[in-house]
Order: structure tokens, then sequence, then C-alpha cells
């Protein structure tokens, strides 16, 4: 082994400080912004830009999913300086109109997943909206009227969308971005009638396969703060009217520390 100049075959304490740097996560879903939520989260991007490397948007990003709701949104995204990344959720398929979303929020800056992949800080999310079905042995099964297999075709697409977004990651650290929730553990605290539209244990499969770090849900406004998968995963969920009720007195986003590199 060569022992002399080690700047070919070692990396510097610069660059070993930077890859084992701590970033900080920020991540909050359902803001459900409509047509009068006019500075309605400017603090809220003012403080992330303050406190934390990176935003994660857990879906529902707008009420009704209309364009004019998503400019709006746009024009609030001035007051953030950190990368932006999201996925939808339910509501911004409401109207229809969600390609015209997509395309007003990107041009804001906002980097949204549909089973893509991207790196920011050296960390790789994954993310998909994900669907609903239910979880463990109560999850809805293929079987019966052609409706009731469609439904759970969607969780099965959702869940290998997923899937292949996790595939095309490289990175050691890896984050999972949901709007459905992955484990049930994260939406108790909702009425147990509707556990199986709020989320499907089939997205927790690919994160069970692949090196994940930690996944971010929202859509639960009454569920809890945070479970973890099978393999000890830890899952957050982040909806904005949860976080508001259980931390009345602090800004209403929830702020993770990882390392971007070592063990």
């Amino acid at each position: 082994m060569a022992t002399g100049d080690q700047s070919s075959s070692a990396p510097s304490a610069e660059a070993s400080a930077k890859a084992d740097s701590v970033v900080r996560i920020a991540a909050v879903g359902d803001l459900h912004c409509t047509r009068t939520s006019h500075g309605a989260f400017q603090a809220l991007f003012s403080h992330v830009s303050e406190s934390a490397d990176m935003l994660l948007l857990a879906g529902d990003l707008t009420d009704t999913g209309l364009p004019d709701e998503a400019r709006l949104l746009a024009r609030e995204f001035a007051a953030l300086r950190v990368p932006a990344v999201a996925v939808f959720g339910n509501h911004d398929y409401e109207s229809g109109h969600q390609d015209e979303v997509r395309t007003i929020l990107t041009d804001a800056g906002v980097t949204i997943l549909d089973g893509e992949a991207t790196e920011v800080r050296g960390i790789g999310i994954a993310g998909v909206k994900g669907f609903a079905g239910g979880f463990g042995k109560r999850a809805l099964g293929p079987w019966g009227e052609g409706i009731i297999k469609q439904f759970v075709h969607e969780a099965v697409n959702e869940a290998l969308k997923l899937e292949a977004s996790l595939a095309r990651l490289r990175t050691s650290r890896q984050i999972v971005l949901l709007h459905y929730a992955p484990i049930q553990e994260t939406v108790e605290g909702e009425p147990p009638e509707i556990y199986a539209f709020v989320g499907s244990s089939r997205l927790e499969d690919p994160i069970s396969r692949f090196p994940v770090s930690m996944v971010f849900h929202g859509h639960a406004h009454r569920g809890r703060p945070e479970g973890h998968t099978k393999e000890r995963v830890p899952v957050y969920n982040v909806s904005l009217p949860l976080l508001t009720r259980l931390f009345p007195d602090r800004p209403h986003v929830r702020i993770v520390e990882m390392r971007n590199g070592g063990a």
C-alpha cells in the first residue's frame, strides 16, 4: 500500500467533514392552501429557512387542487430559501387539474415526486403519493367486484412506484416521502372505521427492502406523530393539523437531524 502522498487515496479533512455533516430536515404535510391563504405560510417558511437545510412537503399542498390555490402557494414559497421536495395528496387531485398544479409549483422551485427520486445535501429522497387499503391482516384484498380489484390495484401500483423510486437512489442515506401512511401506528387516533382510507401497509414492503433511514407522511390529521416499521425504520406523521394540535406553542413543522455520511 502506498504511504507517500495520501491526497489521492484518502479524503481530505474538509471532504470528510462535509460527508459526515448534519443535515436538518424539516417536514410538514396537509397545508391545504386555499384562495384565502395569503400570508398564511410565510412565517412557517421563514422559520424553516433559518432552522433547516431542506423542506419536505407530505401532500395536500392545496385544498381542492385548483390552479388558483397553487398560484397563491407559489407566492408563499418566496419566503423559503432552502430546497423544497414534495409529493401530492388526494386533495391535490380533487379538481382534476393536478398537471397544472404541478407545473405551477415546479416553476416556483418545488421538486415534486411521483415515483421519481432526487438528492439534496447528499441525502436521497424517494417519493410517491401512496394510496389507501388498510393494514396487515385487515388490508383489503383483490377479490370480488371489479371496482374492489381496481382499488387494490391502485395501492399495489403506488407501492411499485415507490420501489422504483428507491431503486434509483445511490446515496447511503435515504428518505421516503409519502402522503398516505405506510403503517397503522401513526394513524391511530383516527376513528378505526377510516384506517383503511388513510394508508396501506403495501407501502411498507418496499421500505423494508431498501436502506431507508426514515419516512415522512401526512393525511392522518388525528393520528400519532411517530412510529416504526417492522424493520424499526422511524415513521413521522407530519400532518399540519396534528402538529398544530400537539405543539401549539412552537412552529408547526417537524425538524429531524440526519448525518449524510458515515455509519
